[in-house]
This record gives structure tokens, sequence and C-alpha cells, in this order.
């Protein structure tokens, strides 16, 4: 089932993807469960926005996939390496990525999102279904050379307008072997699966849940494949993950 956040001019609401249309949600379906109401609204006549907001944070893993390790000269973790994004950083699909003037090389990263459904703590790796709401495609955008000058990543990573998220959130999606591919003015710079994820699912939901209590809404970034790339001003990158949608956004 896909779900996504929207508005028609006022406030924003909630809709269940049916073809062509959103079928209204009456609340929040984290909080208040799927019940409509008798409103149906064409998908092209309504904004999406990012399908949540997290509460409180954004976890984000780091090396998550061996060939983007690699390519950035690092060695395999032997466990999850997490760090932070504020949630003021997270926009929706169609949002501006606003790039610092502070850094001269911004680059994309296609990562799969877990939307954290329920309070979680010290979850097992069998159980962490049971925390999940969903899915959906994020961007970890990095100031690349931010990164390397500062030698940790808050700053670099946690510029407002750097986890563009969306198109909405798929609460039945396999993640075992799932398409991911970034597009930048169309061409292609990274292709991958997460199939190829270091660390899987369940390993990253009871790792995180061990260090934070999180909170409904809240986001875990899965790490991003190899072909990380810079984009410029003008430029519009797209992440595509098979089974959930294509999320797009335009630097300026």
């Amino acid at each position: 089932m896909k779900i996504a956040r929207f508005s028609t001019g006022g406030d924003p609401r909630y809709g269940i993807v049916d073809g062509d249309e959103l079928v209204v949600l009456v609340g929040d379906p984290m909080f208040n469960g799927f019940e409509t109401t008798e409103e149906r609204v064409p998908l092209a006549g309504a904004k999406l926005l990012a399908p949540v907001i997290p509460r409180s944070k954004v976890v984000a893993v780091g090396r998550n996939y061996a060939e983007h390790a690699h390519e950035l000269g690092n060695d395999v973790p032997d466990h999850p390496i997490i760090f932070l994004k504020p949630n003021t950083s997270v926009i929706g699909p169609g949002d501006t990525i606003v790039l610092p003037p502070d850094s001269h090389q911004v680059e994309h990263e296609a990562e799969l999102a877990v939307v954290i459904g329920s309070i979680a703590k010290n979850v097992r790796a069998e159980d962490y279904a049971d925390v999940v709401f969903g899915y959906t495609v994020a961007n970890d955008v990095t100031a690349r050379d931010i990164q390397k000058l500062d030698g940790q990543w808050a700053r670099a990573k946690g510029y407002d307008t750097f986890c563009p998220i969306g198109p909405v959130i798929e609460t039945e999606f396999d993640w075992a072997d799932a398409r991911i591919e970034a597009r930048v003015n169309g061409d292609v710079r990274q292709l991958g699966t997460t199939a190829d994820l270091i660390f899987k699912i369940p390993e990253l939901v009871a790792f995180v849940s061990r260090v934070f209590t999180l909170l409904p809404g809240d986001l875990i970034l899965t790490g991003t494949p190899a072909g990380v790339s810079a984009f410029t001003s003008g430029q519009t990158v797209e992440i595509s993950i098979a089974g959930i949608g294509t999320l797009s956004n335009v630097a300026r």
C-alpha cells in the first residue's frame, strides 16, 4: 500500500494511492490507521509533500555498500557506522535542494529509507517488522568537500534541504533485492540493488534502537551504492527505487 502526504492548498492530508487518485484518510495513518473518508482527490491536482516529518531524528548509515566504501577510499566497516541528520534537512518531492555557498562539491546519495512506526528501543532483529511502518526513497545529500574539511559529517550532511524523501511510503515493500538508481538530468550516476547492503534492515533496526530510542516517524537511511557524484545549480536529481517510486528535486 502506497501512502502519500499531500496538499491541495490547505493543511497537509494523507491518502492511499489508488491508480491516478488519492483515497483520503481520516488522519495520519501512523497514529489513526487506514480509515478512509468518502473523498477521492486526483493525483494530478495534489502537491505531494515529504511523506513524513521525523518527530526527532533521521539516523543515517554510512559505508553500507562495499563498492561505495571503496570508491571513497574507505574499508568496509565491521559494524554499522551511524550519524544524524536534523529533521530540518527534510524536504519533499519537487522541493528545491538549496546549495550552500560554502561548498563547491555537493553530491547525491541514493538510499532506501526505513520509516519507523512505533516507539522502538532494544528491538531484536527478528522483531524489526513490528516497529517499521514502511519504506520510502531518500537522497542523503552531502557536501563532500565540507565532509573532508571537517573530518566528521554533521555539517556536510545536515544543511537545510539535504534530506529529500518521497514520493510515498510503501507499507508492503520487499527490501531484499530492489533496484536503486540515481540520475542527474537524466544521466544514470548510481545503479545498484539493496541485495548488496552489508548490514540488512533487521540488523540496522536492532543496532540503531540499541543506541537511540526511535519514535514514530523517525527515519533510518540505509546507505548508498557506488557512483556518488556532484550536481550543480539548475540540475535535477532523481532517485528511484523499484516498488516505491521516483523522488525528483532540482538544485538551486
